[in-house]
């Protein structure tokens, strides 16, 4: 199967926006941190760098958000001494080939009107099964060096190569975000089969056949059962539907930030629930008679759970409840929300200095709550 060999269909088309989206969010980030240098970018299963109309696929979509507006990133990259390295990889020969020539040409078209005397951004193109890249001395020691920044887009065919050793790697891996694509539907159709269970622990898979726009959902909580307990992780999941088919995007990070900010994405994509194209959540649409009229479904579920877990002493701070909201796939603000109500309501008192800060949760300065009924 070769995409880039047709137009884009619109879900790959809302696949490579949430890449891209994911991104514009992460990049700037580590290029101002004073604390990471370098800078590694990976796409691992690059394919060619357009689709058949000339529409730009993921390589050239992360080339052309490193550089930024007007290029202001390629002279804050020189300013402060960064290295930024893009590691391309496409297994498949004449797609590799292809998508040097479209890198070089890409890079050369950049250099007739860049001011710098040299490109800041060093590329290179290989042709490696992904296995052999995921075990090599090399990779690993960059997995591992936490002065290094890593983000790693695994666009792959199917469902196999995001096995649990590399998941595990992935979030061990400090200063690292990566962003995972997998055939969901066919893990479920074929999910007593050998061509699964190869690669995922059956016991850990619990499809729910009356609600086949979950299969991702359980994907997602599937390599949530992998996070160590004693590891703080965040993991988050989007939905593709495309047709009958249930796709989508695993994304991951080991700090409260990239978590927000990749919330941020997919709340962008989908202003129900942040979390598909196909309103998981049976949300009122656009032109019915109660749409706008109530509380997002899962907004209400979240700040619900929330209050439960406060009056059960369960969250009994407020970087807790900023912390659950975003394991909940929510905006941190939700929390805010539900603190509010209970608040005024007199439910709760606030041991310490009151705050609406509901962004940079790592920045945010912590407060107690005492349930007084």
């Amino acid at each position: 199967m070769d995409i880039n060999k047709k137009a884009y269909t619109k879900e790959t088309i809302l696949k490579l926006n949430i890449f891209q989206d994911c991104f514009k969010e992460w990049f700037p980030v580590y290029l101002h941190s004073d604390y990471v240098n370098p800078l590694y970018i990976y796409d691992m299963f690059a394919g060619s760098g357009y689709d058949a109309d000339g529409m730009p696929g993921s390589p050239i979509i992360l080339l052309t958000e490193a550089k930024g507006d007007n290029n202001q990133y390629c002279q804050l990259i020189i300013d402060k001494k960064k290295r930024v390295y893009f590691g391309f990889n496409e297994k498949v020969l004449s797609k590799s080939n292809e998508l040097k020539e479209n890198v070089d040409k890409y890079l050369s078209e950049c250099k007739e009107t860049c001011k710098l005397n040299e490109c800041c951004l060093h590329t290179q193109i290989g042709q490696y099964d992904f296995q052999e890249i995921i075990e090599s001395e090399n990779f690993i020691n960059i997995l591992n060096n936490s002065k290094y920044g890593k983000f790693i887009l695994l666009d792959q065919y199917g469902f196999k190569q995001i096995t649990n050793d590399v998941f595990l790697k992935l979030i061990h891996s400090p200063n690292t975000d990566f962003v995972f694509f997998i055939a969901s539907s066919f893990i479920n159709r074929f999910k007593e089969l050998p061509a699964v269970t190869d690669y995922f622990e059956k016991n850990k898979l619990h499809f729910d056949a009356t609600k086949p726009k979950q299969c991702h959902q359980t994907i997602a909580d599937y390599y949530r059962s992998l996070i160590p307990n004693n590891l703080e992780y965040y993991i988050h999941s989007f939905t593709i539907q495309k047709g009958a088919n249930y796709y989508g995007l695993i994304f991951g990070s080991g700090h409260t930030l990239g978590m927000e900010k990749f919330l941020r994405v997919c709340w962008k994509h989908d202003v129900f629930a942040g979390e598909s194209n196909c309103n998981l959540e049976n949300d009122f649409e656009p032109g019915t008679l109660f749409y706008g009229t109530a509380e997002k479904n899962k907004i209400q579920d979240v700040k619900d759970k929330i209050k439960s877990l406060i009056r059960e002493r369960k969250i009994t701070n407020n970087i807790d409840g900023l912390k659950y909201a975003i394991k909940s796939g929510c905006l941190p603000s939700v929390y805010i929300s539900a603190i509010e109500d209970f608040k005024n309501k007199g439910i709760v008192r606030i041991i310490g200095e009151y705050n609406k800060a509901a962004t940079n949760i790592h920045k945010i300065k912590r407060y107690e709550i005492e349930l007084i009924q």
